[in-house]
């Protein structure tokens, strides 16, 4: 086991060798017992998306234990509970040999007090963790397969262990894997989009290696749609060993990086070294416009995140409040114009993001086909898609161009964040497109993760109840719901980092529940649950969503078509933010009728958001969390 662990570049502690010395003796003489004949027991089972290992996994004939050790501990900590719940629930959404057994965590105190045991009345999933001791455990253990009726296939422990450990992680642990070269090839390989991501990423590389050898100038476009691991595909890149550099508008989304890699590595060097890797576009194209006007950049591949978002001319050289533009061009034209300086080749990776347009000003793809076109020198590489988009401004070219080829492995078409519906992007886009039929369609076939309820409440309540283990939970809104305040919530988050990163009791964390996050908070990051809170800037008029601005005391309509895919999108964004459920507060309005009542908030207009949800088939929240709540009750708050 110590040398596993130095194979892994850990170090071994004495403390660790006592502590392992401890358990085996223990379950030594526990696995003596009768029940435990034919048993498997596996030991620091490794658990890649978490960057962490099991202390061992007992098979039985029918169910997985995961056991937690604490040596010497004489109490069962609330964050111990935790961490082997999670590990569980690891396990139960990725391990193919855990589909059809309960999965239960054990978390082994060998010095605490006795504790209850309750197992739940339906011993299925994965159940709420139970404590024992080192005296207990032998009596928990038959608890347990007492519990769960014997099922008609016993788990066989062989095919278990050869079974697929498919992990989906979070942007910020795969980021964080790419970024420790020791254990990326090990995630990149069992990651359950390693077939999906591989490709795309194969392409790339294949496209970057043609460049070089040829001394071209290459723009690689990679689409897809949201969720399906884009930012992750260019993080592979810029992380992968090559020199590139990872460029973002998203300011958010650096801030939150660059704070979670410094913190896991802990190191000063290393987190220069995540500066170095992610940048902020605007400061990027602004420095080699206006400071280093003659200097090439020292990368000759750079990663463009959301490009279809850069600026346009009108933007780029508008000057504002907080800032003065030193740009004269279109994003898109400088960047090309900036790379062309690399000497012999250079490569642009623009990571287009479909439907997520959510700024004035935002170039779209059909600028950085204009300005590929108008070089001369570049030409690009994109997948079919690119040329079929419904707007103008998101279609690369009208049909095909000599400077354009095709490759659709450049396509990401997999939704990754949803961890265990992926139907659920199909969902979001037909309730988006205002069609009900099309949307119960996809919501029958399927168990929609989207739930719906009218109390603020409850769906906190529900948020706390669906974060399981450490999975961390948070509220969204738009920006332009601005009458949530009045709803009783109107507080948005004042430090990202700390939102996505820290956690209760911080108040500024998301799972506090305090405070939300806009689409600019949180496009390009994600939370295990989401709370999306609906605003007066969407709501239903007859047939047709109707996007709203609020000026001053009231609600003005949107005209400018423009302007209303930009709202569309902002909820397109909002509701694929979850890697789990997502709970939609559609809030109650103002129901009073006395000179208190409230008309930038009526009830009506939310009761037909709310109904229409219902039809596309939106769970309600009450339906949807009982039979969870009979089968496994929850832990106190």
């Amino acid at each position: 086991m110590a040398a596993a662990q130095a194979r892994r570049h850990a170090t071994t502690e004495l403390t660790q060798l006592n502590a392992w010395a401890s358990m085996l003796a223990t379950l030594h003489r526990v696995l003596a017992m009768p029940e435990a004949t034919g048993w498997t027991l596996l030991l620091e089972y490794d658990l890649l998306r978490l960057e962490k290992r099991a202390d061992a996994v007992l098979l039985t004939d029918r169910a997985v234990v995961v056991l937690e050790w604490k040596d010497r501990a004489t109490a069962h900590a609330a964050a111990d509970l935790r961490q082997a719940e999670d590990y569980a629930l690891d396990l139960h959404d990725f391990h193919a040999g855990c589909r059809a057994h309960p999965v239960v965590p054990v978390l082994v105190a060998t010095a605490a007090p006795d504790a209850p045991l309750a197992p739940p009345l339906i011993p299925s999933g994965v159940w709420q963790p139970i404590a024992a001791n080192a005296a207990t455990l032998p009596a928990v253990l038959r608890a347990i397969q007492a519990a769960i009726p014997p099922p008609d296939m016993p788990l066989d422990a062989v095919a278990w262990r050869f079974a697929p450990y498919r992990p989906v992680p979070s942007v910020l642990e795969a980021a964080a894997m790419l970024f420790d070269r020791h254990r990326s090839a090990e995630m990149t390989a069992a990651r359950a989009d390693a077939a999906n991501l591989t490709r795309t990423t194969a392409a790339i590389r294949t496209a970057i290696a043609r460049a070089q050898a040829g001394g071209e100038r290459l723009v690689v476009f990679v689409t897809g749609i949201p969720g399906a691991g884009k930012t992750l595909c260019g993080l592979n890149i810029a992380f992968g060993g090559g020199g590139a550099v990872f460029l973002t508008g998203n300011a958010p989304l650096v801030e939150v990086l660059r704070a979670d890699l410094a913190r896991r590595e802990g190191r000063r060097h290393s987190a220069r070294h995540a500066v170095t890797a992610l940048q902020n576009v605007h400061k990027f194209l602004e420095t080699y416009v206006a400071a280093r006007p003659d200097e090439a950049p020292p990368e000759h591949v750079i990663v463009f995140d959301e490009a279809q978002r850069a600026w346009d001319q009108a933007q780029a050289t508008r000057d504002t409040q907080r800032r003065v533009s030193r740009l004269t061009e279109s994003e898109p034209a400088h960047t090309l114009e900036i790379m062309a300086r690399a000497p012999g080749w250079s490569v642009i990776v623009a990571l287009i993001g479909n439907g997520q347009e959510i700024n004035t000003g935002e170039a779209g793809l059909a600028e950085w086909g204009r300005v590929i076109a108008a070089s001369g020198q570049w030409r690009a590489l994109a997948a079919p898609r690119v040329l079929s988009a419904t707007e103008a401004a998101q279609r690369l070219a009208d049909g095909p161009q000599p400077w354009l080829e095709l490759e659709a492995a450049l396509d990401l078409q997999v939704p990754m964040r949803a961890v265990r519906e992926p139907a659920g992007a199909a969902w979001v886009d037909a309730v988006l497109a205002g069609d009900a039929p099309a949307a119960a369609r996809v919501a029958a076939g399927c168990t929609l993760p989207f739930l719906l309820t009218r109390d603020l409440g409850a769906l906190r309540g529900a948020l706390r109840c669906l974060a399981r283990g450490n999975r961390r939970a948070g509220l969204v809104a738009a920006a332009g719901a601005k009458r949530l305040r009045a709803e009783g919530l109107g507080v948005q988050v004042p430090d990202i980092a700390r939102f996505f990163l820290d956690r209760w009791p911080d108040p500024r964390a998301s799972d506090a529940l305090e405070t939300f996050a806009t689409e600019y908070d949180c496009q390009g990051l994600e939370l295990d649950v989401v709370g999306l809170a609906w605003g007066g800037d969407f709501i239903r008029a007859g047939h047709a969503w109707l996007p709203r601005d609020f000026v001053g005391r009231r609600w003005n309509l949107v005209a400018k078509p423009q302007t209303r895919d930009f709202i569309r999108n902002t909820y397109r964004v909002l509701l694929t933010r979850a890697r789990y459920e997502t709970v939609i507060w559609v809030p109650p309005g103002c129901t009073r009728t006395d000179e208190w009542h409230d008309p930038t908030r009526p009830a009506a207009e939310m009761d037909a958001i709310a109904d229409f949800l219902l039809a596309c088939g939106a769970r309600p929240l009450a339906e949807a969390l009982a039979p969870a709540s009979k089968a496994q009750p929850a832990l106190p708050p």
